[in-house]
């Protein structure tokens, strides 16, 4: 058996980095270790995209975000808002009010955010018919390849 080579990255040969570490390394979001890849975890959650979507034209309260987030559960979008906000994504604001008021908008990093996601978005509302007939199509000929056996 051939020994297994290291295939290259994605768009890495002769790129240089986008962004360096403390330490001074380049980001990677395909090493294990490199903290991009966190970045890259939270900002690829499903409900990350619709909150900044929900955020983009401007500050919400919570009840305004779960009304327009059909099926978020409270508890998912505390979550998601407590990491949004903790990575500097999304700022909240708590009004002196009885009851408070609290109130979140996208930060400007958070709104850099906001064209890459809309095309995530788009594309998943673009595509959503031929994302099914694939899914149709696969069922089909492996649940009838297993049913067979």
């Amino acid at each position: 058996m051939a020994p297994r080579t290291r295939r290259p990255r994605p768009g890495t040969p002769g790129r240089s980095p986008l962004s360096r570490l403390p330490d001074g390394r380049p980001a990677d979001v395909y090493s294990a270790p490199c903290p991009s890849r966190a970045a890259l975890d939270r900002i690829a959650d499903k409900w990350t995209a619709l909150i900044v979507g929900a955020l983009a034209p401007g500050t919400l309260r919570f009840s305004e975000l779960r009304a327009v987030i059909d099926g978020i559960s409270d508890k998912m979008l505390t979550q998601t808002l407590r990491s949004l906000e903790r990575d500097g994504l999304v700022a909240r604001r708590t009004h002196p009010t009885v009851p408070p008021r609290v109130e979140y908008r996208l930060t400007e990093l958070g709104l850099t955010l906001e064209e890459p996601l809309a095309a995530v978005r788009d594309w998943a509302e673009r595509h959503i018919n031929a994302v099914e007939s694939a899914r149709l199509e696969y069922d089909r000929t492996h649940l009838q390849v297993r049913s067979s056996s």
